[in-house]
């Protein structure tokens, strides 16, 4: 058996091949480019997204091949026309462009009211927000477009020919979780139910043949079966383990998403976070704006060539870097987890003449790990242990800091592609090779040695994580005068 798993994440497209035993063979990557043309866009070329999976898989590919599994970035607007051709570049997750408009169903009650059935908070890169600035600012290009993907429905559809949404995508925002189908109700609260046409039937991780074209183009045999599986910060969470209710899982990437396995959907707590459907359960998911970029643009700021060097001068610093906080919240498009404001910008606080370098750097990863102690704590669960994935994860000095202010132990899996390995343990199940995604985890799936937490340092940070966050609710009073700041120099009145 030999199996190939694409994980196209926002920067990086990665493809893992499998062998016969379910070990990584073969690993390409290449990079994609996240374009920024106004303030508070993100976008990508389609195109280039889909040339850089051919590139990868192509590179990996060397005979039969059994199947091929999908996972990708979440979220954000992927329109296509009637011929499957994009309408324009993606809109992605991460934008900002109708972080207004998320303000107002905010402050009117609509976002509350649409997580009671969906379990979601709104935030400016969710197809409906996306899809609102669209029908006021771009309507031709809506009227060009026949349906509104994700990037995993849009590798999908170029893989297969057909237009699908896996129940992971689909959930937020127009998932009626409990019925697990689109919710007349939640298109009717947005005014979106012109949209209803643009959305593709929901499946559950969806099984389609591979089309001649594709096939040409990869290398691979007409036919082959191509699975898409959950998108990324749930294959990643399946990837590292977490495949049973209560199990918990950090992912340290571009997004920070720390996340819960659940029986049943949470609806009647507090509106923040999201959750997405996934076969037999759910996943209570963190996804933040800001994640490691804020750990690169740190590393600009103080002269370092690369993420390792930030932990070693940090380690330079006792705990609390000298009495200097930093409110990580650096995306344009503010934060949504695990409170959503589109207006939250980051700020570093108690600066004197007596801090240094490694006291920036220590604050600045101590801030990122306060926001997972933030979320971990949003879940409501009470994990033992929590797994944890992505670049970051490469970092010992920032697992110590983790295990030490979450008070769990810190585990990473074995594997270089958690998302893929997520992918394969789906695709897995999804063909029939494994009788579920539990048990093929349970064959394939391997961990490290736990980082343990500190007891002295663990008392220590509990008082600075409820210090972190008097201090986030008292500069949070700054963020709208910021806000009006910001349009003033931009030239907006």
């Amino acid at each position: 058996m030999a199996i190939i798993c694409v994980d196209a994440g926002t920067t990086v497209i990665k493809a893992v091949a499998y062998d016969a035993a379910g070990a990584e063979s073969a690993v390409a990557r290449r990079e994609t480019v996240v374009s920024r043309p106004e303030p508070g866009h993100a976008e990508q070329d389609m195109g280039a997204v889909w040339d850089a999976v051919v590139a990868t898989v192509r590179e990996v590919a060397t005979g039969h091949v059994d199947f091929v599994a999908v996972t990708a970035q979440g979220d954000g607007c992927w329109p296509v026309g009637a011929d499957l051709e994009p309408t324009g570049p993606a809109i992605l997750w991460n934008d900002a462009r109708a972080a207004a408009t998320v303000d107002a169903w905010t402050r009117d009650g609509l976002a509350a009211a649409a997580f009671r059935v969906n379990g979601s908070s709104a935030a400016s890169g969710l197809p409906h927000a996306i899809l609102t600035w669209l029908h006021t600012n771009d309507p031709e290009r809506l009227d060009r477009s026949a349906a509104v993907l994700t990037c995993g429905g849009w590798i999908f559809a170029k893989l297969t020919g057909e237009l699908v949404a896996d129940e992971s995508d689909a959930s937020a925002p127009f998932m009626d979780l409990r019925a697990r189908a689109y919710s007349a109700e939640l298109l009717a609260l947005f005014g979106l139910e012109w949209a209803e046409r643009l959305l593709p039937p929901v499946r559950s991780c969806p099984v389609a043949q591979l089309t001649a074209d594709a096939a040409a183009a990869l290398g691979l045999a007409a036919g082959t079966p191509v699975v898409m599986a959950p998108y990324d910060i749930a294959a990643t969470a399946l990837g590292a383990g977490a495949v049973t209710a209560g199990q918990a899982c950090g992912i340290l990437g571009t997004t920070l998403c720390t996340e819960v396995l659940l029986d049943s959907p949470a609806l009647d707590g507090e509106p923040t976070g999201i959750t997405i459907a996934l076969p037999g359960g759910y996943l209570r998911a963190f996804p933040t704006f800001a994640g490691t970029e804020v750990v690169q643009w740190t590393c600009r700021l103080l002269g370092l060539r690369e993420p390792a060097e930030l932990g070693e001068l940090a380690g330079r610093s006792a705990p609390g870097a000298g009495g200097l906080t930093f409110l990580p919240y650096l995306s344009p498009a503010g934060e949504r987890a695990p409170f959503t404001d589109p207006l939250a910008r980051g700020a570093m606080l108690g600066m004197s003449f007596e801090h240094g370098r490694e006291h920036v750097a220590r604050a600045a990863l101590e801030g990122l790990t306060m926001v997972i102690k933030d979320c971990l704590a949003a879940t409501g669960a009470a994990p033992t242990e929590l797994r944890v994935c992505g670049g970051g994860s490469a970092s010992t000095a920032w697992l110590g800091m983790i295990a030490d202010v979450t008070g769990l132990p810190v585990r990473r899996s074995a594997d270089t592609e958690v998302g893929a390995r997520g992918a394969y343990l789906v695709g897995l199940a999804a063909t029939g090779a494994a009788p579920s995604v539990a048990a093929a985890a349970a064959d394939h799936v391997r961990l490290r040695d736990a980082v343990e937490p500190d007891p002295g340092r663990q008392a220590f940070y509990a008082r600075l994580f409820a210090d972190f966050l008097t201090l986030r609710a008292a500069t949070g009073g700054s963020w709208p005068l910021l806000g009006e700041m910001r349009d003033r120099s931009r030239g907006r009145s």
